[in-house]
């Protein structure tokens, strides 16, 4: 286990007295990953694994998997009656006050909040306050080595080209056919990543007109739209390099097809833009002055600037998300609507700031990339500043 000390410094640093690592049936990935274990298939007996703020670690395991945590160091200690397991949990924890688990009060971050109810109930009737490990999953799950920046710097080159082409290819369709298809765009931009070694879980997202005031709208083989000549289009991408640890870049574009935008897009456009840029320079402001930011904050300042231009109740989503090797990531959040994420902006992580106003014709989002240095934070990527024409 290579980053023990580095464990206890920081349950030191945050005045814990241990970080307590529980699984049953692989539900919590968090686990493996931060202890360097390799996720079996099948976890069929509790285990618990104790990292107290200063001394050795101690392991907890049924005898039936005596072998569960054998890779990591510290003592070990077996049961196989819930009395026995009760009793040797209770020895390990003894004097322990302040216990950090994967739980999060309230489930106000839920990516964090993976250990059951009952399991937070026994430790707390073993006479220990059972605190959040959000910041600490964020300190070793979130932020990227300069591999990873590179890795994401290089993905962002990639599919800032691949969006641009999918801008070209619309123009070019619809110049010679008349219209195209959403899910021919979507087609057209996977086969750009699998030819540019990228991969994704899942998207892109390509929404015409009336679709693109749907956050998530996704089109299929079975419910695709056409895009004429005078529509809008909004194209939400996100992929990887196709390599071990790299890092996802995710982005948000929208277009015009076939001369400029109606004014009514381009207004909305820069009451989103203009939100994107305070949350982006609000951040690097910050960080600059190395004074504490907290996700909440980010998101207060994209959506009271929305909410002062009359949008409030159309921004229907958080301002952002942490990303890592998922595109969702275990970072904190610019997000005081679906979640009040009190974890700390630290250096080293990235999230994506994309405001967004949603209406019954058309719906504008405007996505950047924010990684935060030492020093400061900005975008990674290009960042669009109006709607872009596509020529036909």
């Amino acid at each position: 286990m290579k980053n023990l000390q580095q464990i206890q410094n920081r349950l030191q640093a945050e005045k814990l007295d241990g970080w307590l690592f529980f699984d049953h049936h692989v539900r919590d990935p968090i686990a493996y990953r931060v202890l360097g274990l390799e996720t079996p298939r099948h976890v069929s007996r509790r285990w618990y694994y104790w990292i107290p703020a200063q001394g050795d670690p101690r392991k907890l395991v049924h005898r039936i998997e005596d072998w569960m945590l054998d890779p990591l160091p510290g003592e070990r200690s077996e049961y196989s009656s819930w009395q026995e397991q009760h009793r040797a949990l209770g020895d390990i924890l003894s004097g322990a006050k302040r216990v950090a688990m994967q739980y999060s009060p309230d489930c106000m971050i839920p990516y964090v909040s993976l250990v059951d109810g009952g399991t937070v109930d026994l430790v707390r009737g073993l006479g220990s306050e059972v605190v959040s490990s959000a910041a600490l999953v964020q300190y070793f799950e979130a932020r990227w080595t300069d591999e990873q920046l590179e890795s994401h710097l290089e993905a962002g080159r990639r599919v800032d080209a691949i969006l641009a082409a999918a801008f070209a290819e619309i123009g070019r369709k619809v110049k010679l056919e008349g219209s195209v298809e959403e899910f021919a765009i979507a087609e057209f931009i996977r086969a750009r990543f699998r030819e540019r070694q990228l991969v994704t879980a899942d998207g892109p997202i390509v929404s015409v007109n009336a679709n693109s005031g749907n956050p998530h709208y996704a089109p299929t083989e079975e419910k695709t739209s056409q895009i004429r000549n005078g529509d809008f289009v909004l194209i939400d991408l996100w992929a990887k390099l196709d390599q071990p640890h790299s890092v996802y870049y995710d982005i948000t574009w929208t277009a015009s097809v076939g001369g400029p935008p109606r004014s009514e897009i381009v207004n909305v456009f820069e009451i989103v833009s203009g939100a994107r840029h305070r949350a982006a320079a609000f951040v690097n402001q910050a960080v600059a002055a190395d004074k504490p930011i907290f996700g909440f904050e980010v998101d207060d300042l994209a959506r009271n600037h929305i909410a002062s231009a009359g949008f409030g109740d159309r921004f229907v989503h958080r301002t952002g998300h942490s990303i890592g090797e998922e595109v969702h990531g275990n970072g904190a959040n610019a997000d005081n609507l679906e979640t009040r994420d009190r974890r700390p902006i630290i250096p080293r992580t990235c999230f994506s700031i994309e405001p967004g106003v949603y209406l019954p014709a058309f719906g504008v989002r405007s996505e950047i990339d924010c990684y935060v240095s030492e020093t400061g934070a900005g975008p990674t990527g290009k960042v669009q500043d109006a709607v872009v024409t596509i020529d036909v």
